[in-house]
Formats: C-alpha cells, structure tokens, sequence
C-alpha cells in the first residue's frame, strides 16, 4: 500500500482531536487514517508534528511514553491519565475511544 502524500497531515489532524486525559496509539492513529499496519509510519509523523499538536497524548500500544522524553509524562499526569505501576500509562482508564 502506497502511503498518501497527505499521510502526515491526516494523522495530525487526528492528534489535534484527541481530548486532554487521553490517550491515543500509534496504531490507533494510523488505523483511523485508512492504514491499518503503518504504526510506525504514524511514529515518523509524530517526529515531524508542528509546534503546539497534543503529541504527548500519543503512546504506543503498551503505554509506553517516547523513549528519552521524560517531560510527556508530567503533561500526561498534569491532565489527569492514568499510570500503571510499571510505569505504562493504563490505556483501559486513559485510552481514547474515539467516535467512528
């Protein structure tokens, strides 16, 4: 499957929708853009994201927060999402079911 040129622009948009005390997958991002199995593509997109995008709402699909970027948690924790004690961010009390 051949990736949109419009692909990086399609997954920030639906960063831009996801509500404070959520969070998103990468995996969860691309599948709503029409490209199931292009997590990581969506991972490239968020690198890229412009100034001001939720990005720290956006985890991977174990919880895990972007290696190296101890700031997302305090943004995540400062909006109330919810962390196991392993230090994942429980994706059952904080993920987010989006409409569609």
């Amino acid at each position: 499957m051949k990736i949109p040129a419009d692909f990086d622009a399609e997954i920030w948009s639906v960063v831009a929708e996801i509500p404070a005390g959520r969070v998103a997958t990468y995996g969860q991002l691309a599948r709503l853009v029409g490209m199931p199995g292009y997590a990581r593509r969506a991972g490239r997109a968020m690198a890229a994201a412009p100034e001001g995008l939720p990005c720290h709402r956006v985890v991977n699909s174990q919880g895990r927060t972007a290696p190296g970027w101890t700031r997302q948690r305090e943004l995540l924790e400062a909006e109330g999402v919810l962390f196991r004690a392993n230090g994942r961010v429980d994706l059952s009390a904080s993920g987010w079911k989006e409409i569609g």
